[in-house]
């Protein structure tokens, strides 16, 4: 019973092109709901065993807001899209404590020291974080035809809320990424010589345009070093990098830099934003270049400047100052009078 559900979990995703993060996400937090209710079916259950779940997940297992929130999408998906059930309102809810602390960033030297702590692909991806502003997965995800040398830009497809949009192509990344393409290149050659070279497609295409999976320009800019199987339709594929594999590289890379903040590889992307503040970079720009839907939410990153600059002066500092001078008028005064003594 249970495996019939989460495929009929996993067909509803995908009928509606949800991404693969997602599916596995609500796949999760259903199987989750179904064992914390001691194997009963959901169809059995409604808003107060929602409730029992959420609140249980707030303060048995302390799990972050986004967390929590999380788990509450993925059951209203399952209610909602699978089992077309219509929930009553879910009444009160214990939720989890929402962070309110500003993102940490990087200053732009400490950036640069941890890109220097890397070497090859892993590098390469980093600076693209950096110098562009992309989630890690939005990175890893792109085509070797999303990059636009002549244009100097890169076309982010689906990336978060499924949104397409225009990201920024460093000048000085243009030379690692032609070589980097050229690389691809070089492997996709040797998957068709061996029989093999197909990428996996995005939605639709898989079906519709399957011959799209061999072509040079939809291979993933960053593939991975080994050939391995697609669990749906069985074809031995190249996929893109792992994302843990960046994710340990980048925070080995902030520990031997000796940068001792809360960081990770997404702080790039906040420092991205900050950094592009600083140099005078409008906020509009920013949101759009970030993929924010909400102006709001890119006025975070207002905050942080605001803390990465020097703080107002304090009235107390200032008295100082006058202080010091008043002494130094009277030290020169007293020194004049001297003198004129002295001439006498």
């Amino acid at each position: 019973m249970a495996q019939k559900l989460l495929d009929s979990v996993r067909d509803a995703i995908r009928t509606r092109h949800l991404s693969r993060r997602t599916e596995q996400a609500y796949t999760y937090w259903t199987k989750r709901f179904v064992l914390f209710h001691n194997k009963r079916h959901p169809s059995e259950l409604a808003e107060p065993e929602i409730r029992a779940f959420l609140t249980h997940l707030a303060t048995e297992e302390t799990v972050s807001s986004s967390t929590q929130n999380q788990a509450l999408n993925a059951l209203l998906f399952l209610y909602r899209n699978v089992l077309n059930k219509k929930l009553n309102h879910l009444g009160t809810i214990e939720r989890a404590k929402r962070s309110k602390r500003l993102p940490n960033v990087f200053t732009p030297d400490e950036a640069f020291r941890i890109l220097t702590e890397l070497s090859g692909v892993p590098q390469l991806v980093a600076a693209v974080l950096y110098g562009s502003g992309m989630r890690l997965m939005e990175c890893l995800k792109l085509r070797v035809q999303d990059v636009d040398f002549e244009r100097r830009l890169i076309v982010v497809h689906e990336g978060k809320g499924a949104k397409d949009r225009i990201a920024i192509l460093p000048e000085r990344l243009i030379p690692p990424l032609r070589h980097q393409v050229e690389r691809v290149r070089l492997i996709h050659q040797l998957d068709l010589r061996d029989g093999f070279g197909h990428a996996l497609l995005p939605g639709a295409l898989e079906r519709k345009a399957a011959s799209y999976s061999t072509q040079p320009g939809w291979q993933f800019l960053f593939p991975a070093s080994k050939r391995s199987m697609d669990l749906e339709t069985g074809k031995i594929m190249r996929f893109h990098l792992d994302p843990s594999t960046i994710q340990r590289l980048v925070k080995e890379a902030i520990e031997h830099a000796g940068i001792r903040k809360n960081a990770s590889v997404h702080t790039f992307r906040h420092s991205f934003a900050t950094h592009m503040l600083e140099n005078g970079c409008d906020i509009r720009t920013v949101q759009e270049l970030l993929g924010h839907r909400d102006v709001r939410t890119t006025m975070i990153y207002t905050h942080v400047l605001s803390r990465t600059r020097p703080p107002v002066r304090s009235p107390l500092d200032v008295w100082k100052e006058k202080e010091e001078r008043l002494l130094e008028d009277k030290r020169v005064q007293t020194l004049a009078e001297r003198s004129e003594k002295e001439a006498g």
